[in-house]
């Protein structure tokens, strides 16, 4: 799937950069793996304390309050954080619950993937079974899938 990943991005010009959590930059070693990467993949951020969600992506405090750091609201702001902090064109933040216990009076498996943008932002649920590593394991994979999908909708008259 990153092979995936960074093709499509490079059929668009575009390139992506990663906010992650609950997957402590697993994310960013999965699209970094391959062969010439540095093309499309600028960076990333590995936010585990809320406070780095804050002050290093800029997630307002208020979202956080209201909403929780394992929320659809966080992955969104984190993506797009991200996106602004390094100027890619996609951004993609993962946070949730990877255990041993609840986090926020969500279950062990409660994941959020946020994605943004030039022309869209979105927020996937998942709800995922096993181990902590399998967690991890799963998020990452339907990270990728999401951004392969979201990259793949882009308008067609673009490049690519």
């Amino acid at each position: 799937m990153p092979e995936q990943v960074h093709h499509l991005l490079r059929q668009r010009a575009a390139t992506v950069s990663t906010a992650e959590s609950l997957t402590g930059g697993a994310l960013a070693a999965a699209l970094t793996a391959v062969a010439g990467a540095s093309a499309t993949y600028l960076g990333g951020a590995v936010a585990y304390a809320t406070e780095v969600k804050t002050s290093v992506l800029g997630v307002p405090d208020e979202l956080v309050e209201r909403h929780g750091v394992v929320s659809a609201e966080c992955a969104l702001a984190m993506a797009r954080g991200v996106r602004d902090l390094t100027g890619s064109t996609y951004g993609v933040a993962t946070t949730g619950v990877a255990g041993p216990t609840e986090q926020e009076n969500r279950p062990v498996g409660t994941v959020y993937v946020g994605l943004c943008g030039p022309s869209s932002a979105r927020a996937v649920r998942l709800g995922l079974d096993g181990e902590r590593a399998a967690i991890v394991e799963g998020s990452v994979a339907a990270a990728l899938r999401a951004l392969a999908d979201l990259v793949g909708e882009q308008d067609p008259r673009l490049p690519g």
